[in-house]
């Protein structure tokens, strides 16, 4: 990355505001996404954990972390690599980027392919360009937890290991 595409991006993460992100996701919304996740979390086993971030710290922003990166990071840091069956997964929305990222454990990762995950990041996306952040964040949790559903039914009951409740960063 030269000196400019450095500039331009720190700069386009550093004019992220914070009222940006609540506004492309509001209460209402952070609520509905939750509310489906714990939902679908009640007809498999795998534990969904979504992160939306207004923009990357200016340092990994400046030294070219990629999405993929971040999302990893942010996988290992939030625990959602650890949780009982490895059925974690990381659905991680960096809004200055316009990037959907989903990471998968292990255990889930051996039955569901790359290509299925990027059709749903694109579902979130293609959304996400017509400015319907709600719909199709929705959209996007509901074929996660049926990829989830088909792969990973539920058995029983079981704990919650992962907070419901998107995080906004």
């Amino acid at each position: 990355m030269d000196i400019g595409q450095r500039i331009r991006r720190a700069w386009r993460h550093l004019s992220s505001r914070r009222g940006e992100a609540e506004q492309a996701f509001p209460e209402t919304t952070l609520g509905a996404i939750a509310q489906a996740i714990t939902d679908g979390e009640q007809t498999h086993r795998g534990e969904v954990r979504l992160i939306v971030e207004k923009s990357l710290p200016f340092d990994e922003a400046w030294h070219g972390v990629s999405n993929r990166e971040r999302a990893l990071a942010l996988f290992a840091d939030y625990g959602v690599w650890d949780t009982e069956e490895n059925c974690g997964v990381l659905i991680y929305i960096n809004l200055a980027e316009h990037k959907v990222d989903i990471v998968a454990d292990r255990g889930i990762d051996r039955r569901i392919d790359s290509a299925t995950w990027q059709a749903v990041c694109r579902t979130m996306t293609d959304g996400f360009r017509q400015g319907r952040f709600h719909e199709a964040t929705l959209d996007a949790v509901g074929q996660v937890n049926g990829l989830l559903r088909q792969h990973f039914p539920a058995s029983g009951s079981r704990p919650n290991e992962l907070p419901d409740r998107p995080m906004m960063l």
